[in-house]
């Protein structure tokens, strides 16, 4: 049964000491915007300060995990805890699941990319579309895709736009278990479960040990995207990629 809502983006359900996080924008493929932003930032919030909560499993729906950010609306400002999203900055003292069912594309993927697992249906599929857009991933796929990617195929994805499928993300080593079309949450779920089996306590202090090693040059990756920011800000190829997504047409690329 439905727990609760965070924000009016987000629906939160509680299954013994797991919270089901959902976004629910399903007629623009979840993008965020600024009140899924806010849903997810209370969400996640609940899952690191209620005692009785173990772990997290963050979704989307059968169509869609989430589509990025929404270019008409932005996604809002960064959130004190959770920076972009509310989502990719956090320091989370909770193991968070992603379900991912259909595309994860753009901040979506990003979103992905902070979590501890990925539990993925055959029709997931994973991109990084902003290049595209005349836009760079700034959310941290610039240096959080090539952890469970090989160096190449982070690359691949970032300079052409092209997704992987779920099979493919699977072999490589991203999608933690991959299960059969509308399986993803269920499965997820299972496997917070059994995440829960074990000591909170213990399960906690291995997850920050783990991610303090992992996230050692974060702080550099997030400088890195900054500039990588910077650059494309002003630049005419950024107001261009943009209108063409928004008016359905091809992009005319100047280079600048």
């Amino acid at each position: 049964m439905t727990d609760g809502m965070a924000g009016v983006r987000v629906v939160t359900e509680r299954h013994g000491h797991v919270l089901l996080i959902r976004m629910a924008r399903p007629e623009k493929r979840n993008a965020v915007d600024a009140a899924m932003t806010a849903g997810l930032d209370e969400a996640l919030n609940t899952l690191d300060d209620d005692p009785d909560l173990w772990c997290g499993v963050l979704a989307g729906d059968a169509v869609a995990f989430c589509a990025g950010t929404d270019l008409a609306a932005g996604s809002g400002g960064p959130t004190p805890r959770g920076g972009n999203y509310g989502v990719v900055r956090r320091d989370r003292r909770r193991p968070l699941i992603a379900a991912v069912e259909g595309v994860a594309y753009g901040g979506g993927f990003e979103i992905v990319l902070a979590c501890d697992m990925v539990v993925a249906s055959a029709t997931a599929r994973f991109g990084l579309p902003e290049v595209a857009r005349g836009l760079v991933a700034n959310c941290g796929a610039l240096f959080r895709a090539p952890r469970p990617l090989p160096l190449n195929v982070a690359k691949q994805m970032l300079v052409t736009g092209r997704p992987i499928g779920a099979e493919r993300a699977y072999a490589l080593g991203l999608v933690t278990e991959l299960v059969g079309p509308g399986d993803a949450e269920a499965a997820a779920l299972e496997l917070a479960a059994q995440v829960c089996e074990n000591s909170p306590l213990a399960v906690s202090v291995s997850l920050r040990a783990l991610e303090r090693v992992v996230s050692e040059p974060d702080d550099r990756g997030w400088h890195a995207t900054e500039i990588a920011s910077a650059a494309i800000e002003r630049s005419e190829d950024r107001a261009e990629g943009i209108a063409a997504f928004l008016e359905k047409r091809p992009p005319r690329w100047t280079g600048r």
